[in-house]
């Protein structure tokens, strides 16, 4: 494919720019190098690539890059033969302005794999600069790396890079012949047209993003991630580099681990100490660096001092290895030179196309029958099963696996990412999402890099699959070492309340992660809060039913079975509970018997059968068992577990002898019918951990069934978009906000008329510095009015008696005002101002704001101390939808007052609601507003009064998930 002004430089090739330049065009102003451009990304099949602007330094990249590609992508790329380039082909394609001629390259160590170039044209097609708002695109890629993806990626980035420079239309001339590339164009989303002209397609791209490109660009982007994680939990062939040459250590006790796994794939040990004729280590092939090896390296596990990563990372990357687990310690958890250390790591791993996990890294595992993967300081494989466990530590994923086994929940994969310098918990969700071998993710965090990334990610996720997570130094304010994190100015309290109206499990300690997860993996999602209780144990039975109460559940009168009771009694009594239509789960409460040995196991039966009989039945409802003191029942009850894989993955678990019938004891039931899938029935020790792990399946369901109409954002009269931005970017002129302001604080009036162009009216306040100014106020606006305090030190201070109301007559307006200035200083001090009265009703607090980390807030609560002692606010991202506006207004802890507590009329929520959908609007429509403050808006039965504003903007704050595809820089 070619650009215009390719099309009349001839056959010798495109002219250069020295002189006069191509077409007339004055020789390309010098512009400062556009570091911000640069971007690591991750390709189709999960590799990395590096994007980069192209300089007058490339000019051997280009030639040599040039030089291997075929002669029919150079065809496609000039519509002619052109075997080479000549010498001002070259000066014309590395020397940019960086504004109206861009070239940008992908790199793989260092070398070019493909280009993308614009040159901005006027509506003639000839070179033009700005104001013109058109550029001819153009493509070259590698043949061997065709279908990667990578033209798709560089379009991404160029277009972004146009879009920043003013130009909103590409326009490119393909030969028909050249389909990937047409594809490129028409898969990538954006408003397009298309023509056929003197033997080529014309093509016309309006760059402005739509729903549907940024679905397409999320939908690669999952994509490549997911691979990416893919190819380092399932490779064919893994080097242990640091294998000891003695028993112990590091690498040897991975190496054993993988072996002891039974790794399905090719094994070999890496160490450049070995001795002459040394060519084996713990029965594999053992060589002194990964180019000896001599056979491709999927994964190679890093197990070297620090200081020796770097050969080792360059060895792998020369000889394709495609992903790094770096098990190395001594990076960013130990301090400055550290983090230097590891900022190097990446960006060499990187330039190679590799990903890592680490450093400082627990390993990896992965349990499917065709991979066993146990590239981890793990002893023991995990039994294999339908949860995916993400740790940032070490230490805490070794106890989540320990507890886990005991459990009897098996895993699809483990990765404990350590600093998680390159793969973090983002890209493990991205593989987890459409994974068929994972039901359950469970997440240990002790940060998040990107959390407006992650809420994207888990929102997505949760929809097909519970996601639990843990989220540890929640109260340090600070990164634990190693961990890199953008700046938020987000509390952790918003934070988990965004991750919850995502869909997220949010729990506060490791055993509830466990908890909630063996209940998720074997037992299917409650329809309702509903709960049946039942046991042998009165005391027990009312011990669960105020658990269920406390957590927000309907739970039923116990039903006590006495202590006489025995298994068949429970078996009997669980199964009419499950079909029972009035309840939606069901809790079994079990105390040993008394003097009778084996019932541990006889009881366990019994309960499988009940639950097996019910799932044959069509009921679907979980389960779950409370015991004291009887030790096995659990290791019993998950004997039969569903977080096992399906037959087509392992063989499937024979049958037990039946345990001997203790005297005195009821005869074992009959083992399930095998047709009947197996469920695996959670038990805890303590009726409090299991209601609690079971209402977070009941809050997790109902997120579920509501997330399959997650509302909409209406439309509403009166919004004049076009002048809200022209009254906001006069003001930004004016005020001359650079990149670097803080902002600027709208005045009183202006406040009033950006929100005004937004339907929210502001009732005037209007100043008062003295009596007689307060009287002709009062006038202006009608009686009654109200006195007010402005002073920053009283706003929002009733309680320092700054607000007189109700005042019905000048006299009543002058004695307050002396009153006030009396009390609290001089009206110079005090900035008093004169407000008509509105409705009574319930004072409440409205605010957005834009964080660099989250993106924009919406937030609810009452005014005064229910918010700002008690932390009684909620949240919800912008752009909110009717119904979470309608659960922004009922969830905080002092809704009742809104809807007629103590026999006061009900204020009008319809009302409110609108006006949280309008702020919403407004902060969506206009990125420059970075905070939107309401206080207080008074909700009246009949309307809302906004009596008080403040409105900040800045330039638009940069997004971390919003612009093209990328890694996190380092």
């Amino acid at each position: 494919m070619r650009s215009t002004s390719e099309q009349a430089d001839g056959p010798d090739g495109p002219s250069g720019e020295v002189g006069g330049g191509a077409g007339g065009r004055p020789a390309p102003e010098e512009h400062a190098y556009p570091d911000h451009w640069e971007a690591d990304v991750v390709l189709r099949d999960g590799g990395t690539a590096r994007i980069r602007p192209i300089t007058a330094d490339d000019a051997d990249r280009l030639v040599s890059f040039y030089e291997q590609v075929s002669d029919e992508s150079k065809y496609y790329r000039f519509f002619a033969p052109y075997p080479r380039l000549s010498a001002k082909d070259v000066h014309r394609f590395t020397h940019h302005d960086f504004v109206d001629r861009v070239g940008l390259a992908a790199t793989v160590g260092g070398e070019f794999i493909a280009t993308v170039r614009y040159d901005r044209i006027d509506d003639r097609g000839r070179p033009a600069s700005t104001p013109a708002d058109e550029a001819e695109v153009a493509f070259l890629v590698q043949d061997a790396h065709q279908g990667r993806g990578v033209a798709s990626a560089l379009l991404e980035h160029i277009a972004a890079v146009a879009r920043e420079r003013g130009i909103r239309r590409f326009a490119a001339e393909v030969l028909p012949a050249n389909t990937k590339m047409i594809k490129v164009f028409t898969d990538a989303g954006y408003t397009q047209k298309r023509s056929f002209e003197d033997g080529s397609v014309r093509l016309h791209l309006d760059l402005e993003p739509t729903d549907r490109s940024l679905a397409v660009q999320r939908a690669r982007e999952q994509r490549a991630e997911a691979r990416s994680v893919q190819r380092l939990l399932a490779p064919a062939s893994v080097a242990v580099v640091g294998a000891g040459r003695t028993p112990g250590g590091v690498g040897r006790t991975v190496l054993r681990n993988l072996l002891g796994a039974g790794f399905t794939g090719r094994v070999y040990a890496v160490n450049p100490g070995l001795g002459p004729g040394e060519t084996e280590l713990d029965g594999v092939p053992a060589f002194p660096s990964v180019a000896a090896v001599g056979a491709p390296v999927d994964l190679a596990i890093v197990a070297v001092p620090a200081e020796r990563v770097p050969e080792v990372v360059a060895d792998c990357g020369e000889h394709g290895v495609r992903g790094l687990v770096v098990l190395s310690a001594g990076y960013a958890e130990s301090g400055t030179e550290g983090r230097a250390r590891q900022r190097a790591l990446v960006r060499q791993a990187r330039s190679y196309g590799m990903r890592i996990i680490g450093p400082n890294a627990f390993g990896i595992i992965d349990t499917a029958a065709d991979v066993r993967l146990n590239a981890s300081l793990a002893p023991e494989m995990p039994a294999a099963g339908r949860i995916g466990l993400f740790t940032q530590s070490a230490a805490i994923g070794v106890a989540l696996l320990a507890r886990l086994h005991r459990r009897g929940a098996g895993l699809s994969s483990f990765i404990s990412a350590g600093n998680r310098a390159d793969v973090s918990g983002n890209d493990v969700l991205q593989h987890w999402y459409d994974d068929p071998a994972t039901d359950v993710v469970l997440l240990y965090l002790e940060s998040i890099g990107n959390p407006r990334k992650f809420t994207r990610l888990a929102r997505r996720t949760a929809a097909v699959k519970p996601v639990v997570v843990v989220k540890g130094a929640r109260h340090s304010g600070s990164a634990p070492p190693g961990h890199r994190v953008p700046v938020t100015r987000v509390p952790h309290a918003t934070v988990d309340a965004l991750l919850r109206q995502a869909g997220v499990i949010r729990v506060d300690t490791v055993t509830e992660l466990v908890d909630a997860g063996v209940l998720l993996a074997g037992q299917p999602l409650p329809a309702g809060p509903r709960v049946a209780i039942l046991g042998n144990s009165e005391s027990l039975g009312l011990l669960t039913y105020d658990a269920c109460l406390t957590e927000g559940l309907r739970p039923q009168r116990p039903l006590d079975l006495t202590t006489a009771a025995t298994p068949a009694d429970f078996r009997d009594a669980l199964a009419a509970a499950l079909a029972d239509d009035t309840c939606d789960a069901v809790v079994v409460t079990a105390i040993p018997w008394v003097g009778i040995e084996g019932t541990t196991e006889v009881l366990a039966a019994s309960l499988r059968e009940a639950v097996a009989g019910g799932g044959a039945a069509g009921a679907a409802k979980p389960v779950v068992v409370v015991h004291v003191e009887m030790g096995g029942l659990a290791e019993a009850l998950s004997a039969a577990t569903s977080t096992r894989p399906a037959p087509a993955r392992t063989r499937r678990p024979t049958a037990a002898a039946p345990a001997p019938v203790p005297q005195g004891a009821p005869e074992a039931p009959e083992p399930p019918d095998p047709a009947v899938p197996a469920r695996n029935i959670p038990a805890y020790p303590a009726a409090e951990r299991a209601v609690r792990a079971l209402a977070e399946a009941v809050r997790y369901g109902q997120w579920r069934r509501q997330a399959a109409d997650p509302g909409r954002v209406p439309e509403y009269d009166a919004i004049d978009q076009a002048g809200a931005a022209a009254l906001i970017g006069r003001v930004l002129a004016e005020r001359g906000a650079g990149q670097e302001s803080r902002g600027v604080t709208l005045t009183t009036d202006e406040t009033g008329e950006l929100l005004g162009r937004y339907g929210i009216a502001v009732r005037p306040a209007l100043p008062a510095p003295g009596p007689d100014e307060a009287v002709a106020a009062a006038a202006r606006l009608g009686y009654p009015v109200a006195l007010k305090t402005t002073a920053p030190h009283l706003r929002h201070r009733p309680d320092l008696g700054g607000v007189r109301l109700d005042l019905a007559t000048e006299e009543q307006l002058r004695t307050a005002y002396a009153e006030l200035t009396e009390a609290l200083g001089k009206p110079e001090e005090l900035q008093p101002v004169v407000q008509a009265m509105a409705p009574r009703g319930v004072d409440t607090v409205v605010r957005a704001a834009i964080d660099p980390a989250v993106g924009a807030v919406l937030s609810f609560g009452l005014a005064g101390a229910a918010t700002e002692l008690l932390g009684d606010t909620a949240h919800r991202l912008i752009p909110a939808t009717d119904r979470d506006a309608a659960e922004l207004v009922r969830s905080i802890r002092t809704a009742p007052l809104l809807f007629g507590w103590r026999g006061s009329a009900p204020v009008d929520t319809p009302a409110l609601e609108e006006l949280l959908l309008r702020v919403s609007r407004l902060v969506d429509d206009h990125p420059e507003i970075v905070s939107v403050a309401l206080e207080p808006a008074v909700v009246a039965p009949g309307g809302v009064s906004v009596l008080g504003a403040a409105v900040r903007l800045a330039p638009p704050p940069p997004t971390t998930d919003l612009g093209p595809r990328r890694l996190p820089s380092y």
